[in-house]
């Protein structure tokens, strides 16, 4: 294969590429409300409880309906990934690798349908829902080839007298459960890795954005991905994530979500079921509560620049997204000013529309946790922008601004995965230091500031997995940015990097007497 590349982003510049966008709109427009039968294996499924996908930026509007799937029919795709396992990790790493080639180019034939699916169902503005395209297929191309540097010779020391090999085996069953967030990128990403490394997969999607995921689910089989190695079931967590997590014949979880429940998943993954006989492996990337320093020196504009984009980039529905705001004293105030002015000039609106930076957050808890903020802000900062829902179709909210908060509040402290940023001042560079490690978390960081001595110090200090140097802490490119947090923010994966298949296999030693 020819050496990794990251697909371009696109930014809608030519006609040809907004056209195309709007025709995949008007088409899931005509197509809404259709219904996917459940396939476990060759045979299909209709059932009585439904899970329905809607539009966040108009709730009423339905985008599709799928099948709630049972603990019987979850048992279904288990024991079928675990039959076909003994196939699959037989298939040479080469023809793995082949499968995900293939189908990364089906997804660039379905590249304006799929940016179409995620403006409507995840509520992505054009250029974002492009990015998180882009990053599923750079996942594809990356991990095919990934899989075949595993699959070669391993070096290990030599022995007069032995001839001694190392060589890499797949783990079996994967539970793969991703977020609503990426819905396309990460859910590729997590799928494609424990697959091409000769694992069978049990996907469920997250119940927000299972349309997304289905594109996925359609793409690997296009590409020629035999029956019973990935099965899409889509279904409620606490009815059917919990069973499959706590299975038997589930030898590892891969997860993406909250601290919360990727902490309850390590908890019942290392509880020993009846006819268990391993150890389960948990792979799981959680919460952040990232922070970006400015130093007293730095390019103030630029850091304005990052800081509103990091913020409030799809509405900051990211774990890697800018919530706090740490600001040496000297430009405390003169900061301020500039993230307001840039704050204000945020348009906020339906994603479908493609000068909307901001769209809806996802669903009414987040609305609802959103608005609970507010109100906590109020009690331990200064409000300086925003704090208000926008009108009442839809869940849309103004990017939120509270100034003069405390490190050790809620509001400095608490994971909110929505458009709030809380501000902070240090009476000097070590001070920022100390605000931006006092936190469970350990996700991304970024620092803004001219005095090297200084970004050295950040980078031994700042306790992060993704830590950047006068730019935005969003953004991570597979293989440029291999990404995964310390702490509470994930068991210290890095996605996109050349670490990340070894999390889905398993080094068997072997040694001949000559």
């Amino acid at each position: 294969m020819d050496p990794f590349k990251n697909l371009p982003i696109r930014y809608f510049d030519h006609e040809s590429e907004v056209e195309g966008v709007e025709a995949a709109l008007t088409r899931l427009k005509a197509e809404a409300g259709r219904e996917y039968p459940l396939k476990i294996g060759d045979q299909t499924h209709t059932n009585e409880r439904k899970l329905i996908t809607t539009n966040p930026a108009d709730p009423s509007q339905v985008l599709a309906v799928f099948q709630k799937a049972t603990q019987e029919q979850a048992d279904q795709a288990i024991q079928l990934a675990d039959r076909t396992f003994d196939s699959w990790k037989q298939t040479p790493a080469s023809e793995r690798a082949e499968i995900l080639v293939r189908a990364a180019e089906v997804l660039r034939q379905r590249r304006d349908e799929a940016v179409a699916t995620m403006v409507l169902e995840a509520g992505k503005n054009w250029i974002e829902a492009d990015a998180d395209f882009a990053e599923a297929v750079d996942f594809l191309e990356f991990y095919a080839r990934e899989a075949l540097r595993y699959a070669e010779e391993q070096p290990v020391t030599p022995l007069e007298g032995e001839e001694p090999e190392l060589f890499y085996i797949p783990l079996g069953v994967g539970a793969v459960i991703p977020p609503w967030n990426f819905p396309l990128a990460i859910l590729t990403g997590m799928s494609s890795a424990a697959l091409v490394a000769g694992n069978t997969v049990v996907l469920k999607p997250a119940s927000d954005t299972p349309l997304t995921g289905q594109l996925f689910a359609e793409a690997m089989a296009e590409a020629g991905l035999p029956t019973g190695v990935l099965t899409y079931l889509p279904g409620s967590g606490s009815e059917i994530g919990d069973f499959i997590v706590e299975h038997p014949r589930v030898r590892f979880i891969s997860f993406t979500g909250s601290m919360e429940v990727g902490l309850g998943i390590n908890e019942r993954a290392a509880r020993v079921a009846p006819g268990q006989i391993w150890i389960k492996r948990v792979v799981a990337e959680m919460g952040g509560k990232d922070a970006i320093i400015v130093d007293k020196d730095a390019d103030l504009d630029a850091a304005a620049e990052g800081i509103v984009a990091s913020a409030f980039g799809f509405q900051g529905q990211k774990c890697s997204a800018c919530s706090r705001l740490i600001v040496h004293e000297q430009v405390y105030d003169t900061l301020l000013e500039k993230v307001l002015d840039r704050t204000a000039a945020i348009k906020v609106g339906p994603p479908k529309d493609r000068t909307a930076f901001m769209g809806p957050v996802i669903n009414q808890a987040a609305l609802d946790k959103v608005r609970s903020f507010v109100e906590i802000g109020k009690q331990e900062g200064r409000l300086v922008a925003g704090g208000t829902r926008i009108g009442d179709v839809g869940y849309f909210f103004e990017p939120t601004i509270f100034a003069d908060v405390g490190p050790d509040s809620r509001l400095g402290q608490e994971e909110i995965f929505g458009p709030m940023l809380a501000v902070m001042k240090a009476a000097n560079f070590d001070e920022a230091l100390e605000i931006a490690n006092n936190t469970i978390y350990g996700l991304t960081g970024s620092v803004y500031s001219r005095n090297e001595s200084n970004l050295d110090k950040a980078r031994d200090v700042f306790h992060v997995g993704n830590l950047y140097f006068n730019r935005k802490c969003t953004g991570a490119l597979v293989g440029v940015h291999p990404f995964g947090g310390f702490n509470m923010s994930g068991t210290d994966s890095k996605a996109g990097g050349r670490d990340y298949l070894g999390l889905f296999l398993q080094a068997k030693s072997i040694s001949r007497k000559v």
